[in-house]
């Protein structure tokens, strides 16, 4: 049976990739209908480039993990989601501090997956958007997860 939105919240604050944690990631909502996500990045000046923006495979990096949400909600079962491809249209300058990203799923598949992915800063300014070809992997594999405190 599928995690409600309430459990997915709780499972992906408390369960994290080690990414989530790098990135100061906060899952703010889910919607298992729209098979959407919403999360905070808070990422540090470590991650910027030399001009002083985020560097532009860590601005990726927090997209793929959005968009790889979104696919884990909408796959319904226990999987990971496997990144194909990417592809990143940069808008404009990611700064440090807080940055909301907005991930999709836009068709899942038994062999394939389409995932999007927006990233905004905190004025609601649209910075990148992520494009994502991806394979759901149904599995019961134990994920490699850091347990992290519960922010709420």
């Amino acid at each position: 049976m599928p995690l409600s939105a309430e459990q997915l919240l709780e499972r992906f604050n408390t369960r994290q990739p080690p990414t989530g944690r790098l990135f100061n990631m906060q899952v703010l909502a889910v919607d298992t209908e729209a098979q959407s996500v919403r999360m905070s990045f808070e990422p540090s000046e470590n991650l910027t480039n030399p001009r002083g923006t985020i560097q532009g495979g860590i601005v990726t990096a927090m997209l793929d993990d959005c968009a790889a949400y979104a696919g884990i909600i909408a796959l319904g079962e226990p999987g990971f989601i496997a990144s194909l491809e990417v592809k990143t249209s940069f808008l404009a300058p990611a700064y440090p501090g807080l940055l909301y990203g907005e991930g999709r799923c836009l068709k899942m598949g038994r062999s394939s997956c389409f995932l999007e992915a927006d990233l905004r800063d905190a004025d609601g300014k649209l910075l990148a958007r992520l494009t994502s070809a991806a394979v759901p992997l149904r599995s019961t594999q134990t994920p490699k997860l850091i347990e992290t405190p519960n922010i709420n």
